[in-house]
């Protein structure tokens, strides 16, 4: 019996074989090892091996696990699932072997790892000597790849694939270079079928090689040898150029012959979508489509066709050296001449096509440059002529300065005529004492002799009363009866008369208006320059200007005074309001141009859209909101909401072919509107409707929302990094579904989506209940919107107009205001200060959230996520609806503002506007471009204005001879300044009824109601017919006379701008009687057009005149509200004036704290050649200076890895961190093996930037990955204490 018979026989039954047989003791070991793999006990197995009864080799306890691992599959592997005592030598001989090769690789040893593979105990099959570097490196990379995957060990089998693939590799490697060289022997012997069979071999590996290239093959490789490119690469390179060169000719050959088939059939269609195929590579203008058949038939034709020696083969040359052939009619192709070959003569070749259509096509663009460049002509004509103005000026000029004699005895004649005046002026002020004296003297007579009514008696109350309610009937019949009596009418007709303090509140207005106008200009300017005073500072902080370029453009914020540029204008230079009769002549023609653009909006309203996007904004933005004064007024305000109307429903009729281009495109008007509404005039309205909500928002220092899982989930991360120290195991760049699969993440969403809800209900809330705030210039516009809109597409739901005026009002007019507060003055910011981040994205949200409920827009796609508040997006979608209703739900203007026809005519003063004469200019400008599309009739109003006005006047003209010192080198920046010089222009209209017309029937009717007026108050009457019969008594011409001579004495004190027509002056000085035949003459006229009746007595004027009454109260109670809302409005301009004089101050501040340590700076390089001051500052800086190695800063997680250098080399590296002189600048020194190599400056504020933008790994000396976490935590760590 054997030993393992006598073993197995035993143990089945129960018993112990030692117990009455004795067995060796390397049996008993193999025995209990065995038992112990048996087990999976790896500890148990690791005694047992290391026993030395077992007499096995050396055993690593380290590697525990790998022996359990290992025997335990060899065990399971035999029959008996036993190991013999050879059988555990041989193995544990290889495994300790390929334990110690495992450890090698784990610390990167190369030459240790070279050592394990020639030993031959581990048993290794087909070793190279000259491959064990590769070797080395491949197990050096499957290592780490195993690592990654968890895997930590390396088997015997897994090393020997790694030798086996490696000397795969090799051998392949070695099989290619003895190709190549084949092939480069017979490119050498010039033999295409040789080239051909080398380029087929297998081990060159290359594909798709045709046969029917073995010539072109054989041309391009030895020309690409003849260049001695000379590798593997090379002849694969070339062999697929040559590929790909044969399919260009091929397309090439096609498209030339499809071209003069068609050219042949004389078929013109075909051949542009032929050019502009691939085939040719050819740039193609559509519109030249027509010339390119045409010059491509002339040419075809000039060809002979001789039929008996031509062939259908077509030739083309690639690269001026390979040549191709192509046969039209079988369309067959080669590189070799045909045999009997004979080119088509009579076709057009390539070449020839390619010629003729670059000829067509530069011709077409060069034709098109000149119209592109018409405005740079004429502005070459024009400066001829502006120097033949200014060698007359200058003519004009001498022959001034040679009459100077003359002109000072002119100024001695003005001055003595000043000093009369003066004398004058003295005499009217003694008067004016003596008769407030006497005034006063009468006053204290009155006030010694009035009788006391503390106590009145009942007969004098009865009689009040009955005073009082015979005057309210009176009043009664004015404002409430349908025809007023005559009698009862001349009660009040002198209400119609303006009061002294009519004319002072009229010039309030007049002041305030223009004080308004001028500061909302000033701010506009003033914003602008502090926005780029806010790039130029940000640019200084990032190095990229110096700090004398900011300097020098903080001067350019004080500005002159608008009086002082102003008196270049109005003075003694003879500009446009000098006191001469041309120039009085030209300012009136421009007050007439700009009342008719002002009154008659379809102009304006043309103009727009006859002009680039560009241009039409920023002529939006100036000259039309400043033509209108930014409705600074009543009668503005109802003029700009007219031109509105009209340009949006003419930009709706030509312009917007589908209901969507209103909200995908950037409708003109719109973006106009909303302009207007959010600048200074509805910025009031704005802040009010949102400033309380937003503001509640932004105070809310633990409302924090976020609704990227991505950007949560960065912040996730970046927050564990910066609490432990330590890098992260988790990836920094996922997708959303990635980081959805956090648990933390979907936590930290979700309450994100629950505080986003209650913050949106808060900002609804505060929407809905301020729609009375809302300006009503938006909700006009709207209206007019939806219903231009429905009036285009009678089929569009009420949903769908709906949405479009979501759009508007909330869009485009409330969305930005709520994302960006601070850039629509709905909040307060103190100078250089801004808003937080969190803060910015939490409003982001809410206006995301508010962005889709307006438009029923669900959460789909990308936004996902987010999908459980699409039911809430339904629902309030809802809310927005009626919303939407009720704020289109507003009266005309008409109704709104109480005007119509006749307002210009019964207004006190002339509308005023206040327009810079660059603005005027370009105005000018533009309507002479654009005349024939804005007023194409001949006899139109507008062409009889431009052709009085003549050409466009240059700045110089305006301002006036010696505004500009014509030898100042720097004079057109100084015109260009002066160019926005404002000057004030009172608009009138020039087309007023002469006597004699009866065309103009409403002004007709004005003047008519005027004398009507001055008669019936001097000469009483039951009708108007009665008093036009009855002659008037000396009597009451007296009374009229009197009448006359004191609206005389208020005329002469009216200012220029309050006055009334001429002609109107003159009809109120007539006589009595001349008055009314004048009258009558006027009433036939309107009987005739059947505005009034005889057969009433002509009581429809009465009537009118009553309205006039009704309306003449209106007006003062309007023009007291618009001086309260002309007030307020200056008010909040100056506060935003004060606000950005607030920031001007403060980047004064900074550019001045900027110089002074500049001057700091410099002071201390000075005193380095002292030595103290700088030894004990090296002193400190050394001491505060860190020194790691990149293997110190690796194992921190700081260095990921360093290009071109191993890990086991990072000791040799040395980062000296040393801070900067400024807080949060460092400086970075890279040591090799003790030699510098590189410095680069690091800001602290750049890592932060980093952080917040989610960049996890950044690059440092082009060559170290860093990871940016972990270093602002090292040096938060060893600088700041925290």
């Amino acid at each position: 019996l054997t030993h393992k018979t006598i073993r197995s026989h035993n143990w089945c039954n129960g018993k112990n074989p030692i117990n009455f047989l004795y067995f060796p003791p390397e049996l008993v070991a193999v025995d209990h090892i065995n038992t112990a793999i048996r087990n999976c006990d790896a500890n148990k197995t690791l005694v047992a091996l290391m026993k030395p009864e077992a007499q096995l080799p050396v055993v690593h306890p380290f590697a525990a696990a790998v022996y359990q691992t290992e025997l335990f599959n060899l065990q399971q592997q035999n029959a008996v699932r036993y190991l013999a005592h050879d059988e555990l030598s041989i193995a544990v001989e290889m495994l300790s072997a390929v334990v110690l090769l495992n450890q090698a690789l784990g610390s990167k040893d190369i030459l240790a790892i070279k050592n394990h593979l020639r030993n031959p105990s581990v048993g290794f099959n087909n070793v190279e000597d000259e491959n064990f570097q590769r070797y080395a490196d491949t197990l050096l990379s499957i290592k780490s790849e195993a690592s990654s995957q968890g895997q930590d060990y390396l088997s015997w089998n897994d090393v020997q694939n790694c030798i086996d693939m490696v000397n795969m590799q090799v051998q392949e490697e070695n099989d290619r270079i003895v190709a190549v060289s084949y092939i480069n022997e017979a490119i050498d012997q010039g033999n295409p079928g040789k080239t051909l069979e080398t380029l087929l071999l297998p081990t060159v590996k290359l594909h798709d090689v045709n046969p029917t290239n073995a010539r072109h093959y054989q041309d391009v490789l030895h020309d690409a040898k003849v260049q001695k490119c000379k590798n593997c690469i090379c002849v694969y390179v070339k062999y697929k150029m040559s590929d790909v060169e044969m399919q260009f000719c091929c397309l090439v050959a096609l498209g030339t012959s499809m071209i003069n088939n068609c050219l042949e059939k004389h078929d013109s269609q075909p051949v542009l979508d032929i050019l502009q195929s691939p085939k040719f590579g050819l740039r193609v203008v559509p519109e030249c489509a027509e010339t390119y058949y045409k010059n491509l038939l002339e040419a075809k034709n000039l060809k002979t066709k001789e039929d008996s020696s031509e062939g259908p083969w077509l030739k083309l040359i690639m690269k001026n050296r390979y040549d191709y052939y192509y046969n039209v009619e079988t369309g067959e192709s080669t590189f070799v001449p045909p045999e009997g070959f004979i080119p088509k003569t009579s076709w057009l070749t390539s070449e020839e096509i390619q010629t003729i259509v670059g000829q067509v096509t530069a011709d077409y663009n060069r034709e098109q440059l000149w119209f592109a460049n018409e405005n740079l002509i004429l502005q070459l004509q024009a400066l001829a002529r502006g120097f033949l103005v200014r060698k007359s000026y200058e003519e004009r000029k001498g022959f001034l300065q040679k009459q100077e004699p003359s002109v000072i005895k002119i100024q001695v004649l003005l001055c003595n005529i000043k000093a009369q005046s003066l004398l004058l002026g003295i005499q009217s002020w003694v008067k004016m004492w003596l008769a407030r004296k006497a005034y006063k003297k009468r006053l204290q007579y009155f006030k010694d002799h009035v009788r006391h009514f503390s106590t009145p008696s009942p007969f004098e109350k009865r009689t009040n009363v009955v005073v009082m309610h015979v005057f309210l009937e009176i009043t009664d019949t004015v404002v409430g009866a349908e025809n007023p009596p005559l009698n009862v009418l001349r009660k009040f007709a002198y209400l119609l008369d303006q009061s002294d303090l009519d004319f002072q509140e009229e010039l309030e207005v007049t002041r305030l208006r223009e004080e308004v106008v001028t500061k909302i200009r000033s701010n506009q300017q003033l914003e602008k320059d502090l926005n780029l005073m806010d790039i130029k500072i940000g640019l200084l902080v990032k190095n990229r200007i110096s700090l004398q370029d900011v300097v020098l453009h903080s001067k350019k914020l004080n500005k002159k005074s608008k009086n002082q540029v102003e008196e270049m204008v109005t003075g003694d230079k003879q500009g446009i309001k000098g006191l001469s009769k041309e120039r009085r002549k030209q300012l009136e023609a421009y007050q007439h141009l700009f009342y008719l653009l002002q009154t008659n909006p379809m102009y304006l309203a043309k103009l727009i859209f006859q002009m680039p996007q560009n241009k039409s904004t920023k002529f939006m933005d100036t000259v039309i909101f400043t033509l209108y004064n930014y409705a600074s007024n009543q009668r503005e305000e109802y003029l700009l909401l007219k031109l509105f109307k009209t340009a949006l429903e003419e930009e709706i009729n030509s312009k917007v072919d589908q209901i969507q281009d209103i909200v995908t495109g950037n409708p003109t008007v719109i973006k106009m509107v909303v302009s207007f509404n959010r600048g200074a005039r509805g910025q009031n309205s704005l802040r009010q409707l949102l400033a309380p909500v937003v503001k509640e928002i932004m105070d809310d220092k633990s409302l924090l929302i976020n609704t990227s899982p991505v950007e949560v989930y960065k912040a996730w991360v970046n927050q564990l990094e910066t609490q432990t120290g330590e890098a992260s195991k988790l990836p920094y760049d996922v997708t959303t579904e990635q980081a959805l699969e956090h648990p933390e993440v979907v936590n930290r969403l979700e309450s994100s989506i629950q505080s986003l809800r209650t913050v949106t209900d808060k900002v609804l809330v505060s929407i809905f209940s301020s729609l009375s705030m809302m300006p009503y210039g938006m909700r006009y516009i709207a209206k007019v919107l939806k219903n231009s809109l429905h009036e285009k597409f009678p089929d569009a739901t009420e949903d769908e107009l709906l949405k479009i005026v979501g759009n508007l009002l909330y869009y485009r007019y409330m969305n930005p205001a709520i994302v960006a507060p601070d850039g629509f003055d709905i909040i307060d910011m103190t100078a250089g200060g801004q808003i937080h981040s969190d803060q910015r994205r939490n409003l982001g949200c809410v206006a995301k959230v508010l962005q889709h409920a307006a438009s029923n827009k669900l959460f789909e796609g990308e936004s996902a996520h987010l999908s459980s508040m699409n039911t809430y997006l339904s629902q309030t979608y809802q809310k927005f609806r009626n919303f939407f209703q009720i704020a289109c739900d507003v009266p005309e203007p008409e109704e709104k503002f109480n005007i119509d026809e006749y307002s210009d005519m019964v207004t006190l003063s002339k509308p005023v506007i206040y327009i810079s004469i660059e603005e005027i200019i370009n105005t000018h400008s533009l309507l002479l471009e654009h005349q024939d599309a804005i007023a194409p009739e001949q006899n139109d109003l507008l062409n009889e204005l431009l052709k009085g006005l003549g050409a466009v006047p240059d700045v110089e003209s305006f301002l006036g001879e010696g505004a500009v010192d014509p030898n100042d080198p720097n004079k057109e920046n100084t015109l260009s300044q002066l160019a926005k010089t404002e000057i004030s222009l009172s608009l009138t209209s020039k087309y007023e009824l002469q006597e004699g017309e009866d065309q103009d029937l409403k002004g007709l009717m004005i003047k008519t109601k005027r004398l009507v007026v001055d008669v019936i108050r001097t000469q009483p009457g039951d009708t108007l017919l009665e008093i036009l019969e009855i002659p008037a008594s000396a009597q009451q011409e007296s009374e009229h006379l009197k009448v006359v001579e004191k609206r005389a004495i208020l005329d002469s004190k009216t200012p220029e701008k309050m006055k009334h027509s001429q002609s109107m002056l003159e009809d109120g000085q007539l006589p009595i009687e001349q008055k009314k035949r004048k009258i009558q003459r006027n009433l036939r006229t309107l009987e005739q057009a059947g505005l009034v009746s005889s057969a009433n007595k002509y009581q429809e004027i009465i009537n009118e005149i009553a309205k006039d009454i009704r309306n003449q109260r209106r007006y003062r109670h309007h023009r007291k509200a618009e001086l309260v809302k002309l007030q307020q409005t200056l008010s909040a301009l100056q506060s935003k004036t004060a606000f950005y004089e607030d920031q001007v101050n403060y980047y004064n501040t900074y550019i001045k704290t900027c110089l002074d340590n500049l001057t700091r700076k410099n002071s201390r390089r000075s005193i380095k050649l002292d030595g103290k001051v700088e030894e004990k500052g090296s002193k400190k800086l050394k001491h505060t200076s860190l020194k790691y190695t990149a293997a110190r800063l690796h194992e921190k997680g700081v260095i990921l890895e360093i290009e071109d250098l191993q890990t086991n080399q990072f000791k040799n590296v040395m980062f000296d961190i040393t801070p900067g002189e400024e807080m949060g600048d460092f400086e970075i020194k890279a040591k090799f093996l003790g030699v510098q190599m590189e410095k680069v400056e690091l800001h602290f504020q750049d890592l932060l930037q980093m952080q917040y933008e989610g960049v996890a790994v950044m690059k440092m000396f082009d060559k170290a990955k860093v990871n940016v976490n972990l270093l602002i935590f090292l040096l938060n760590k060893k600088f700041y204490g925290k």
